[in-house]
């Protein structure tokens, strides 16, 4: 597959997740090139088959795969809310607040 201008960012992809990439099409029902739910599922970082192993059609698979979360951005986010949380609540027991205080 030439992947042209995004081949270094493929190779690094493949590399982090230890395993080459999927072909990015697969033949449609009418015989032109469609997204690969195989291959979506490699791109959001996802184990080899966490959708694409169930039955289902390629449709409700890519459904699937763009209602779903990357593993990577969901683990950011929750670092960065976890500070916050930490944060506000370091605040709040310097102004002498404390959670007995709230359920008073």
């Amino acid at each position: 597959m030439d992947w042209g201008d995004y081949a270094p960012a493929v190779r690094r992809w493949e590399h982090l997740l230890g395993r080459p990439a999927p072909h990015p099409t697969q033949p449609g029902q009418h015989g032109g090139p469609v997204l690969a739910p195989a291959f979506v599922e490699h791109l959001m970082g996802l184990p080899r088959g966490w959708v694409t192993a169930i039955p289902l059609p390629r449709t409700a698979q890519l459904r699937a795969l763009g209602n779903g979360v990357i593993p990577q951005q969901a683990a950011y986010a929750i670092s960065l809310l976890l500070d916050d949380l930490a944060f506000v609540l370091r605040s709040d027991s310097s102004c002498g607040y404390s959670s007995d205080d709230a359920a008073a």
